[in-house]
């Protein structure tokens, strides 16, 4: 059964989230915990009580119950134990969830297995959810590891992290990616892609968390689950009212050119 992890305490909320945390207890690895709570500080600044459910092993997921879905990354170990039945008696559900153009956010793993499968570092391919069209490989003998930087031209947005993977992933011809590699190494070794967007489903190999250092990105995530729930006439404060002091990645990577020049 799935059980709340955190919850806020706000005085007179304007408005409420529930926030499914998928596989919480078995994919949070490298501070991925630390995009729950960057995600519950921007929604109480929105003026949001949020509410986090773990689902898990046996658990039931309905996009009615949830108007926000964070998936994090694991290890191989993780990623088999949960490949079996489970992904089974979730995909049908998620993928309503998905096309119903809800928000969601997957991280490393979770990125993973979104898609068709995973071949791990022993060769071994792990079945995805198959919702979405992408599929992993593996470096096996080397791994993309360190900071890397890339640029999402729709949006406007440049988003600062670190990955640490050794699948690598390429996108289906109905996915973006989420931005185009400025260095680092990305989804793969080929196209200077990372992270995939679908809808409003959003992608990355950003582990770090990525969403304290890319305040913008927890913003649009946010904001879309609220627009969605409560409708376009809502008036939500600006980016720039509530959080520019927050948006530590692009600061960081201001700093980081300067020292470079």
């Amino acid at each position: 059964m799935a059980y709340i992890s955190l919850k806020s305490n706000l005085e007179n909320p304007k408005y409420s989230l529930n926030v499914a945390h998928l596989y919480g207890d078995l994919m949070n690895t490298y501070g991925d915990n630390g995009n729950i709570l960057m995600l519950k500080y921007v929604g109480e600044k929105l003026g949001a009580e949020m509410t986090f459910n773990i689902v898990s092993l046996g658990d039931t997921f309905a996009k009615e119950d949830y108007d926000l879905v964070f998936w994090g990354g694991g290890q191989d170990y993780e990623q088999e134990i949960i490949a079996d039945q489970s992904l089974i008696d979730l995909s049908a559900p998620l993928k309503d969830y998905i096309e119903s153009e809800k928000p969601l956010l997957a991280i490393c793993g979770g990125y993973q297995m979104l898609g068709q499968y995973y071949v791990n570092s022993e060769g071994t391919k792990i079945q995805g959810t198959g919702i979405l069209g992408h599929y992993t490989e593996n470096l096996r003998t080397d791994r993309f590891i360190g900071d890397i930087e890339t640029h999402n031209e729709e949006f406007g947005e440049t988003y600062y992290g670190f990955e640490n993977h050794s699948g690598i992933t390429y996108l289906s011809d109905d996915e973006k990616p989420l931005g185009t590699v400025v260095y680092g190494g990305g989804n793969n070794p080929d196209d200077q892609t990372e992270g995939l967007i679908y809808k409003n489903t959003f992608g990355t190999y950003f582990h770090g968390p990525i969403l304290s250092r890319n305040a913008r990105l927890a913003y649009r995530l946010v904001t879309t689950a609220l627009y969605q729930k409560y409708g376009e006439e809502i008036q939500l404060p600006a980016f720039e009212e509530i959080l520019a002091d927050e948006d530590k990645g692009q600061q960081i990577g201001d700093l980081k050119r300067k020292v470079e020049k």
